[in-house]
Protein backbone atom coordinates (compact mmCIF):
# COMPACT_ATOMS: atom_id res chain seq x y z
CA UNK A 1 0.00 0.00 0.00
CA UNK A 2 2.80 2.57 0.79
CA UNK A 3 4.06 2.16 -2.64
CA UNK A 4 1.22 2.59 -4.27
CA UNK A 5 0.79 5.89 -2.33
CA UNK A 6 4.25 7.27 -3.23
CA UNK A 7 3.60 5.63 -6.51
CA UNK A 8 0.31 7.77 -6.60
CA UNK A 9 1.76 11.24 -5.47
CA UNK A 10 4.87 10.74 -7.79
CA UNK A 11 2.16 10.43 -10.72
CA UNK A 12 -0.18 13.58 -9.68
CA UNK A 13 3.07 15.63 -9.39
CA UNK A 14 4.27 14.46 -12.47
CA UNK A 15 1.38 15.42 -14.25
CA UNK A 16 0.90 18.97 -13.10
CA UNK A 17 4.18 19.54 -14.01
CA UNK A 18 3.07 18.00 -17.45
CA UNK A 19 0.24 20.47 -18.13
CA UNK A 20 2.46 23.48 -16.56
CA UNK A 21 5.25 22.96 -19.33
CA UNK A 22 3.90 20.58 -22.19
CA UNK A 23 6.48 18.30 -20.45
CA UNK A 24 6.74 15.93 -17.32
CA UNK A 25 9.18 17.47 -15.02
CA UNK A 26 11.46 14.53 -14.52
CA UNK A 27 11.88 14.68 -18.30
CA UNK A 28 13.22 18.11 -18.22
CA UNK A 29 15.60 17.77 -15.92
CA UNK A 30 16.60 14.41 -17.29
CA UNK A 31 17.02 16.73 -20.53
CA UNK A 32 18.61 19.84 -18.96
CA UNK A 33 21.69 17.41 -17.34
CA UNK A 34 21.96 16.03 -21.02
CA UNK A 35 22.52 19.04 -22.74
CA UNK A 36 24.86 20.14 -19.96
CA UNK A 37 27.09 17.28 -20.07
CA UNK A 38 26.59 16.92 -23.58
CA UNK A 39 28.45 20.52 -24.09
CA UNK A 40 31.45 20.20 -21.54
CA UNK A 41 32.00 16.59 -22.87
CA UNK A 42 31.93 17.45 -26.84
CA UNK A 43 33.29 21.46 -26.54
CA UNK A 44 34.64 22.23 -23.10
CA UNK A 45 36.92 18.57 -22.90
CA UNK A 46 40.55 18.52 -23.48
CA UNK A 47 41.09 14.63 -23.39
CA UNK A 48 38.96 14.03 -20.61
CA UNK A 49 40.24 17.31 -18.53
CA UNK A 50 38.55 19.95 -17.17
CA UNK A 51 39.86 23.79 -16.31
CA UNK A 52 37.82 26.60 -13.85
CA UNK A 53 36.35 29.14 -16.16
CA UNK A 54 36.14 29.53 -19.87
CA UNK A 55 35.07 32.59 -21.90
CA UNK A 56 31.47 31.80 -23.73
CA UNK A 57 33.53 31.29 -26.99
CA UNK A 58 36.28 29.17 -25.23
CA UNK A 59 39.20 31.14 -26.74
CA UNK A 60 39.74 32.51 -22.86
CA UNK A 61 40.81 29.42 -20.53
CA UNK A 62 42.13 29.45 -16.86
CA UNK A 63 42.35 27.06 -13.87
CA UNK A 64 44.13 29.02 -11.23
CA UNK A 65 46.00 30.79 -13.97
CA UNK A 66 45.99 30.90 -17.05
CA UNK A 67 45.70 27.97 -19.45
CA UNK A 68 46.12 26.39 -23.04
CA UNK A 69 43.78 24.91 -25.49
CA UNK A 70 45.82 21.29 -24.61
CA UNK A 71 45.86 21.91 -20.87
CA UNK A 72 43.31 21.03 -17.74
CA UNK A 73 43.23 21.71 -14.07
CA UNK A 74 43.70 19.17 -11.03
CA UNK A 75 42.66 21.27 -8.15
CA UNK A 76 38.91 21.58 -7.49
CA UNK A 77 36.93 22.48 -9.41
CA UNK A 78 38.91 21.15 -11.96
CA UNK A 79 39.26 17.96 -13.55
CA UNK A 80 38.44 15.25 -10.53
CA UNK A 81 35.70 17.12 -9.53
CA UNK A 82 33.77 16.80 -13.19
CA UNK A 83 34.70 13.38 -13.04
CA UNK A 84 33.15 13.10 -9.54
CA UNK A 85 29.97 15.01 -11.09
CA UNK A 86 30.01 12.68 -14.05
CA UNK A 87 29.76 9.97 -11.95
CA UNK A 88 26.79 11.09 -9.68
CA UNK A 89 24.99 11.77 -12.67
CA UNK A 90 25.57 8.11 -13.75
CA UNK A 91 24.59 6.79 -10.42
CA UNK A 92 21.18 8.93 -10.46
CA UNK A 93 20.41 8.08 -14.02
CA UNK A 94 21.94 5.01 -15.30
CA UNK A 95 22.48 6.41 -18.52
CA UNK A 96 25.89 5.12 -19.50
CA UNK A 97 27.12 8.68 -21.49
CA UNK A 98 27.50 10.03 -17.97
CA UNK A 99 29.47 6.87 -16.67
CA UNK A 100 32.06 7.26 -20.33
CA UNK A 101 32.56 10.49 -19.56
CA UNK A 102 33.89 9.57 -16.15
CA UNK A 103 35.95 7.16 -18.00
CA UNK A 104 37.47 10.08 -20.22
CA UNK A 105 38.24 12.13 -17.78
CA UNK A 106 39.72 9.08 -15.58
CA UNK A 107 41.91 8.18 -18.28
CA UNK A 108 43.03 12.05 -18.42
CA UNK A 109 44.27 11.40 -14.60
CA UNK A 110 46.03 8.32 -15.39
CA UNK A 111 47.92 9.17 -18.09
CA UNK A 112 49.15 12.68 -16.16
CA UNK A 113 49.94 10.79 -12.82
CA UNK A 114 53.74 11.53 -12.23
CA UNK A 115 56.10 9.19 -11.08
CA UNK A 116 55.96 10.60 -7.56
CA UNK A 117 52.62 9.42 -7.04
CA UNK A 118 50.16 12.37 -8.02
CA UNK A 119 49.38 15.56 -10.06
CA UNK A 120 50.91 18.91 -10.77
CA UNK A 121 47.89 21.70 -10.97
CA UNK A 122 48.12 21.76 -14.46
CA UNK A 123 47.85 18.69 -17.38
CA UNK A 124 48.91 19.24 -20.23
CA UNK A 125 48.18 16.55 -23.58
CA UNK A 126 50.27 18.59 -26.11
CA UNK A 127 52.11 16.02 -27.60
CA UNK A 128 55.61 17.66 -27.25
CA UNK A 129 54.84 20.29 -24.02
CA UNK A 130 53.41 17.26 -21.88
CA UNK A 131 57.04 15.93 -22.32
CA UNK A 132 58.59 18.63 -19.42
CA UNK A 133 57.04 16.07 -17.21
CA UNK A 134 58.24 13.03 -15.82
CA UNK A 135 55.28 10.44 -15.87
CA UNK A 136 54.25 7.00 -13.71
CA UNK A 137 54.01 5.47 -17.08
CA UNK A 138 57.94 6.21 -17.73
CA UNK A 139 58.50 4.42 -14.36
CA UNK A 140 56.70 1.72 -16.09
CA UNK A 141 58.75 1.34 -19.13
CA UNK A 142 62.45 1.28 -17.33
CA UNK A 143 63.25 5.12 -16.89
CA UNK A 144 64.41 6.29 -13.30
CA UNK A 145 66.37 9.66 -14.12
CA UNK A 146 63.53 12.27 -14.55
CA UNK A 147 66.30 14.54 -16.17
CA UNK A 148 65.15 17.82 -15.50
CA UNK A 149 60.87 16.79 -16.25
CA UNK A 150 58.96 18.05 -13.74
CA UNK A 151 57.90 15.21 -10.79
CA UNK A 152 56.26 17.48 -8.46
CA UNK A 153 53.42 15.87 -6.53
CA UNK A 154 50.93 18.32 -4.90
CA UNK A 155 49.25 18.15 -1.96
CA UNK A 156 47.71 21.47 -1.30
CA UNK A 157 44.30 22.75 -2.34
CA UNK A 158 43.12 19.22 -2.59
CA UNK A 159 44.87 18.65 -5.91
CA UNK A 160 46.52 15.16 -5.78
CA UNK A 161 44.12 13.88 -2.75
CA UNK A 162 40.84 14.83 -5.07
CA UNK A 163 42.46 12.59 -8.09
CA UNK A 164 43.02 9.59 -6.17
CA UNK A 165 39.63 9.80 -4.51
CA UNK A 166 37.94 10.05 -7.56
CA UNK A 167 39.74 7.19 -9.05
CA UNK A 168 38.84 5.42 -6.34
CA UNK A 169 35.31 6.07 -6.95
CA UNK A 170 35.75 4.75 -10.77
CA UNK A 171 37.32 1.93 -9.69
CA UNK A 172 34.59 1.07 -7.47
CA UNK A 173 32.35 1.42 -9.96
CA UNK A 174 33.68 -0.78 -12.46
CA UNK A 175 34.03 -3.39 -9.09
CA UNK A 176 37.68 -3.52 -10.25
CA UNK A 177 37.55 -4.70 -14.11
CA UNK A 178 39.67 -1.84 -15.12
CA UNK A 179 43.39 -2.29 -14.37
CA UNK A 180 44.39 0.76 -15.68
CA UNK A 181 42.77 2.59 -13.07
CA UNK A 182 43.36 0.29 -10.24
CA UNK A 183 47.43 0.91 -11.04
CA UNK A 184 46.81 4.60 -10.76
CA UNK A 185 45.19 4.50 -7.71
CA UNK A 186 47.47 1.26 -6.56
CA UNK A 187 50.31 3.11 -7.27
CA UNK A 188 48.94 6.91 -6.17
CA UNK A 189 48.13 5.62 -3.04
CA UNK A 190 51.42 3.54 -1.86
CA UNK A 191 53.27 7.12 -2.55
CA UNK A 192 51.02 9.21 -0.68
CA UNK A 193 51.75 6.93 2.15
CA UNK A 194 55.98 6.95 1.15
CA UNK A 195 55.52 10.65 1.53
CA UNK A 196 54.51 10.76 4.82
CA UNK A 197 57.51 11.89 7.51
CA UNK A 198 57.91 9.42 10.61
CA UNK A 199 55.93 11.42 13.07
CA UNK A 200 52.65 11.49 10.55
CA UNK A 201 53.06 14.63 8.75
CA UNK A 202 53.45 15.59 5.12
CA UNK A 203 54.96 18.31 3.05
CA UNK A 204 52.91 20.19 0.29
CA UNK A 205 54.62 18.56 -2.06
CA UNK A 206 56.45 15.27 -2.72
CA UNK A 207 58.94 15.00 -5.33
CA UNK A 208 59.27 11.10 -5.20
CA UNK A 209 62.23 10.66 -2.61
CA UNK A 210 60.91 9.01 0.39
CA UNK A 211 61.98 11.30 3.72
CA UNK A 212 65.02 9.36 5.29
CA UNK A 213 64.03 8.52 8.79
CA UNK A 214 66.79 9.20 10.67
CA UNK A 215 66.53 13.07 9.65
CA UNK A 216 63.35 13.50 11.07
CA UNK A 217 63.16 13.01 14.55
CA UNK A 218 59.46 12.52 16.23
CA UNK A 219 58.87 15.56 19.14
CA UNK A 220 55.95 17.21 19.64
CA UNK A 221 54.99 20.54 18.88
CA UNK A 222 56.65 23.59 21.02
CA UNK A 223 56.10 27.26 21.27
CA UNK A 224 59.84 28.69 19.58
CA UNK A 225 61.72 30.85 22.29
CA UNK A 226 62.09 33.72 20.03
CA UNK A 227 60.43 34.66 16.05
CA UNK A 228 60.87 36.63 13.34
CA UNK A 229 58.01 39.17 12.48
CA UNK A 230 59.56 39.77 9.44
CA UNK A 231 59.29 37.00 6.32
CA UNK A 232 62.91 34.94 5.43
CA UNK A 233 62.61 36.86 2.02
CA UNK A 234 63.88 35.11 -1.50
CA UNK A 235 65.38 31.78 -1.48
CA UNK A 236 63.41 30.41 1.69
CA UNK A 237 61.89 27.11 1.15
CA UNK A 238 58.93 25.97 3.47
CA UNK A 239 57.39 23.64 0.89
CA UNK A 240 58.66 20.30 2.55
CA UNK A 241 57.78 21.56 6.00
CA UNK A 242 54.87 19.43 8.07
CA UNK A 243 52.09 21.67 6.34
CA UNK A 244 48.23 21.97 7.75
CA UNK A 245 47.95 24.58 5.06
CA UNK A 246 45.06 24.28 2.84
CA UNK A 247 43.93 21.22 4.72
CA UNK A 248 46.33 19.28 3.70
CA UNK A 249 46.63 17.01 6.33
CA UNK A 250 42.67 16.43 6.26
CA UNK A 251 42.68 15.49 2.81
CA UNK A 252 45.15 12.84 3.19
CA UNK A 253 43.69 11.52 5.90
CA UNK A 254 40.33 11.69 4.24
CA UNK A 255 41.58 10.04 1.32
CA UNK A 256 43.50 7.11 2.83
CA UNK A 257 40.20 6.70 5.02
CA UNK A 258 38.09 6.26 1.96
CA UNK A 259 40.74 4.16 0.42
CA UNK A 260 40.25 1.66 3.40
CA UNK A 261 36.22 1.72 3.34
CA UNK A 262 36.44 0.69 -0.12
CA UNK A 263 39.40 -1.53 -0.01
CA UNK A 264 39.43 -3.23 3.70
CA UNK A 265 42.95 -2.65 3.50
CA UNK A 266 44.59 -2.31 7.24
CA UNK A 267 47.73 -0.29 5.51
CA UNK A 268 45.67 2.29 4.58
CA UNK A 269 43.71 3.07 8.12
CA UNK A 270 47.30 2.52 9.72
CA UNK A 271 48.34 5.32 7.28
CA UNK A 272 45.27 7.34 8.42
CA UNK A 273 45.73 6.70 12.12
CA UNK A 274 49.14 8.08 12.04
CA UNK A 275 48.36 11.25 10.21
CA UNK A 276 46.19 11.93 13.30
CA UNK A 277 49.00 10.95 15.74
CA UNK A 278 50.71 13.53 14.30
CA UNK A 279 47.76 15.75 14.77
CA UNK A 280 48.08 15.10 18.52
CA UNK A 281 51.78 15.44 18.30
CA UNK A 282 51.26 19.44 16.50
CA UNK A 283 48.80 20.51 18.82
CA UNK A 284 50.68 23.05 20.37
CA UNK A 285 50.52 23.24 24.75
CA UNK A 286 48.38 25.42 26.90
CA UNK A 287 47.78 28.38 26.49
CA UNK A 288 46.74 27.75 22.78
CA UNK A 289 45.95 23.90 22.27
CA UNK A 290 45.20 24.36 18.50
CA UNK A 291 47.19 24.37 15.55
CA UNK A 292 49.53 25.96 13.09
CA UNK A 293 49.76 25.65 9.25
CA UNK A 294 53.09 24.82 8.84
CA UNK A 295 55.96 23.76 11.42
CA UNK A 296 59.58 23.53 10.75
CA UNK A 297 61.19 20.14 11.66
CA UNK A 298 61.73 21.08 15.12
CA UNK A 299 58.27 21.59 15.21
CA UNK A 300 57.93 24.69 15.74
CA UNK A 301 55.15 27.11 13.70
CA UNK A 302 57.01 28.61 10.92
CA UNK A 303 56.70 31.65 8.15
CA UNK A 304 55.05 29.65 4.77
CA UNK A 305 54.77 32.79 2.46
CA UNK A 306 54.74 36.32 3.35
CA UNK A 307 51.79 36.57 4.95
CA UNK A 308 51.48 33.60 6.39
CA UNK A 309 53.72 34.20 9.65
CA UNK A 310 54.13 31.63 12.68
CA UNK A 311 51.01 31.81 14.15
CA UNK A 312 48.31 29.55 15.90
CA UNK A 313 45.55 29.84 13.17
CA UNK A 314 41.57 28.91 13.21
CA UNK A 315 40.76 27.95 9.83
CA UNK A 316 43.67 25.03 9.55
CA UNK A 317 42.54 24.30 13.42
CA UNK A 318 38.91 23.41 12.16
CA UNK A 319 40.26 21.37 9.45
CA UNK A 320 42.40 19.65 12.39
CA UNK A 321 39.80 19.16 14.17
CA UNK A 322 37.51 17.78 11.11
CA UNK A 323 40.41 15.14 10.78
CA UNK A 324 40.31 13.88 14.34
CA UNK A 325 36.96 13.97 14.37
CA UNK A 326 36.12 11.50 11.59
CA UNK A 327 39.24 9.21 12.80
CA UNK A 328 37.28 9.37 15.88
CA UNK A 329 33.82 7.81 14.43
CA UNK A 330 35.85 5.10 12.53
CA UNK A 331 38.35 4.45 14.99
CA UNK A 332 36.98 5.64 18.47
CA UNK A 333 40.39 6.51 19.47
CA UNK A 334 39.55 8.68 22.95
CA UNK A 335 42.87 10.47 22.04
CA UNK A 336 41.39 12.20 19.15
CA UNK A 337 38.34 13.08 21.33
CA UNK A 338 40.32 14.40 23.84
CA UNK A 339 42.37 16.59 21.39
CA UNK A 340 38.82 17.46 19.69
CA UNK A 341 37.72 19.26 23.02
CA UNK A 342 40.33 21.57 24.19
CA UNK A 343 41.03 22.43 20.59
CA UNK A 344 37.00 23.61 20.33
CA UNK A 345 37.56 25.53 23.73
CA UNK A 346 40.24 27.34 22.41
CA UNK A 347 37.79 28.08 19.33
CA UNK A 348 35.04 29.49 21.53
CA UNK A 349 37.29 31.86 24.01
CA UNK A 350 38.52 33.37 20.08
CA UNK A 351 35.82 34.16 18.63
CA UNK A 352 35.79 38.35 17.96
CA UNK A 353 33.59 40.28 18.99
CA UNK A 354 31.98 40.51 15.71
CA UNK A 355 31.34 36.80 15.23
CA UNK A 356 34.16 35.85 13.67
CA UNK A 357 37.28 34.78 13.70
CA UNK A 358 41.22 36.42 12.84
CA UNK A 359 42.94 33.55 10.99
CA UNK A 360 46.18 34.53 12.63
CA UNK A 361 46.77 34.81 16.52
CA UNK A 362 50.15 35.49 17.81
CA UNK A 363 51.92 32.51 19.55
CA UNK A 364 51.15 32.64 23.46
CA UNK A 365 49.39 36.01 23.87
CA UNK A 366 46.73 35.16 21.69
CA UNK A 367 46.20 38.67 20.21
CA UNK A 368 44.41 38.34 16.40
CA UNK A 369 47.26 39.31 13.89
CA UNK A 370 46.59 40.84 10.77
CA UNK A 371 48.76 42.03 7.74
CA UNK A 372 48.52 45.87 6.03
CA UNK A 373 48.85 46.34 2.30
CA UNK A 374 52.30 46.92 3.01
CA UNK A 375 53.05 43.54 4.43
CA UNK A 376 53.37 44.37 7.84
CA UNK A 377 52.01 42.60 10.81
CA UNK A 378 50.03 44.34 12.53
CA UNK A 379 46.93 44.23 15.00
CA UNK A 380 44.21 45.96 13.12
CA UNK A 381 42.14 44.87 10.74
CA UNK A 382 41.42 48.29 9.09
CA UNK A 383 44.21 48.06 6.13
CA UNK A 384 43.62 44.36 5.02
CA UNK A 385 45.22 42.75 2.13
CA UNK A 386 42.19 41.77 -0.48
CA UNK A 387 43.43 38.51 -1.85
CA UNK A 388 43.57 36.42 1.29
CA UNK A 389 40.53 35.80 4.14
CA UNK A 390 42.23 37.35 6.93
CA UNK A 391 39.17 37.23 8.75
CA UNK A 392 36.13 34.96 8.50
CA UNK A 393 33.97 32.12 10.17
CA UNK A 394 36.19 29.20 8.09
CA UNK A 395 33.29 26.96 8.70
CA UNK A 396 33.95 26.93 12.35
CA UNK A 397 30.15 27.15 13.44
CA UNK A 398 29.32 24.19 11.53
CA UNK A 399 32.21 23.13 12.88
CA UNK A 400 31.05 23.12 16.36
CA UNK A 401 27.69 22.44 16.00
CA UNK A 402 29.15 18.66 14.60
CA UNK A 403 30.77 18.61 17.68
CA UNK A 404 28.19 19.64 19.97
CA UNK A 405 25.99 16.31 17.88
CA UNK A 406 29.05 14.62 18.90
CA UNK A 407 28.51 15.58 22.74
CA UNK A 408 25.19 14.96 22.52
CA UNK A 409 24.48 11.59 20.75
CA UNK A 410 27.79 9.56 21.12
CA UNK A 411 29.83 8.32 18.63
CA UNK A 412 27.60 5.36 18.31
CA UNK A 413 25.07 7.46 18.33
CA UNK A 414 26.43 9.56 15.32
CA UNK A 415 27.39 6.46 13.58
CA UNK A 416 23.37 5.65 13.56
CA UNK A 417 22.66 8.89 12.91
CA UNK A 418 25.25 8.92 9.87
CA UNK A 419 24.15 5.49 8.23
CA UNK A 420 20.16 5.60 8.73
CA UNK A 421 18.31 6.05 5.47
CA UNK A 422 15.92 9.31 4.74
CA UNK A 423 11.94 7.69 4.96
CA UNK A 424 10.02 8.57 1.84
CA UNK A 425 8.26 11.25 4.05
CA UNK A 426 11.81 13.18 4.29
CA UNK A 427 12.63 12.68 0.99
CA UNK A 428 9.40 14.19 -0.76
CA UNK A 429 10.13 16.98 1.40
CA UNK A 430 13.68 16.81 -0.24
CA UNK A 431 12.03 16.95 -3.62
CA UNK A 432 10.10 19.83 -2.73
CA UNK A 433 12.83 21.90 -2.26
CA UNK A 434 14.64 20.75 -5.18
CA UNK A 435 12.40 21.92 -7.38
CA UNK A 436 12.28 25.15 -6.80
CA UNK A 437 15.94 25.53 -6.97
CA UNK A 438 15.60 23.14 -10.43
CA UNK A 439 13.28 25.80 -11.88
CA UNK A 440 16.04 28.82 -11.44
CA UNK A 441 18.63 26.52 -13.01
CA UNK A 442 16.52 25.57 -16.19
CA UNK A 443 15.33 28.99 -16.72
CA UNK A 444 19.37 29.94 -16.47
CA UNK A 445 20.53 27.23 -18.94
CA UNK A 446 20.58 28.21 -22.94
CA UNK A 447 19.93 26.17 -25.56
CA UNK A 448 23.47 24.42 -25.88
CA UNK A 449 23.49 23.84 -22.63
CA UNK A 450 25.43 26.12 -20.62
CA UNK A 451 24.93 28.68 -18.11
CA UNK A 452 26.78 31.93 -18.83
CA UNK A 453 27.43 34.12 -15.90
CA UNK A 454 29.03 37.89 -16.74
CA UNK A 455 30.24 36.37 -20.23
CA UNK A 456 31.72 33.19 -18.56
CA UNK A 457 31.52 29.48 -17.90
CA UNK A 458 31.82 28.25 -14.82
CA UNK A 459 32.72 24.96 -13.89
CA UNK A 460 32.03 25.16 -10.63
CA UNK A 461 28.88 26.14 -11.82
CA UNK A 462 28.04 23.34 -13.96
CA UNK A 463 29.19 20.88 -10.85
CA UNK A 464 26.39 22.73 -8.48
CA UNK A 465 23.63 22.43 -10.96
CA UNK A 466 24.22 19.45 -12.18
CA UNK A 467 24.38 17.92 -8.84
CA UNK A 468 21.51 19.29 -7.55
CA UNK A 469 19.24 17.85 -10.72
CA UNK A 470 20.74 14.55 -10.19
CA UNK A 471 20.16 14.26 -6.77
CA UNK A 472 16.64 14.79 -7.65
CA UNK A 473 16.58 12.25 -10.43
CA UNK A 474 17.89 9.88 -8.01
CA UNK A 475 15.32 10.37 -5.31
CA UNK A 476 12.58 10.09 -7.88
CA UNK A 477 14.22 6.67 -8.66
CA UNK A 478 14.40 5.70 -5.17
CA UNK A 479 10.90 6.38 -4.04
CA UNK A 480 9.14 4.55 -7.77
CA UNK A 481 11.22 1.52 -6.82
CA UNK A 482 9.52 1.38 -3.31
CA UNK A 483 13.11 0.64 -1.69
CA UNK A 484 12.31 -0.34 1.97
CA UNK A 485 15.44 -0.01 3.35
CA UNK A 486 14.83 3.99 2.89
CA UNK A 487 11.44 4.10 4.29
Amino acid sequence: MRQLRIGMVLSAVLAMRAIAFGQPFEQRVSDAIMRAVQFFRTKVAVNGSYLWVYSADLKVRRGEGEATETQGWVQPPGTPSVGMTLLRAYEATGERYYLEGALETAYALTETQLASGGWDYRIEFHPERRKRWFYRKDVEVGERDPKGRRNISVYDDDNTQSALRFLIRMDVTLKGSNAEIRKAVDYGLTKLMEAQYPNGGWGQIYDGNPPDLKKFPVMPARYPATWSRIHPGKGYDFSRFYTLNDNVMLNNIRTLLEAFEAYRDAKYLQAARKGGDFLLLAQMPEPQPAWAQQYDFEMQPAWARRFEPPAIVSGESAGAIRALMELYLVTGDERYFSAIAKAVAWLRQSQLPDGQWARFYELQTNRPLYFNRRYELVYTDDDLPTHYAFKGDFGIPSLLRDFERLQREGREGMLAALQRKPTAHELKRRLQALERQIERIIAAQDDEGRWVEDGQIRTHTFIRNVEVMAEYLQIIRVLRNGDKAWD
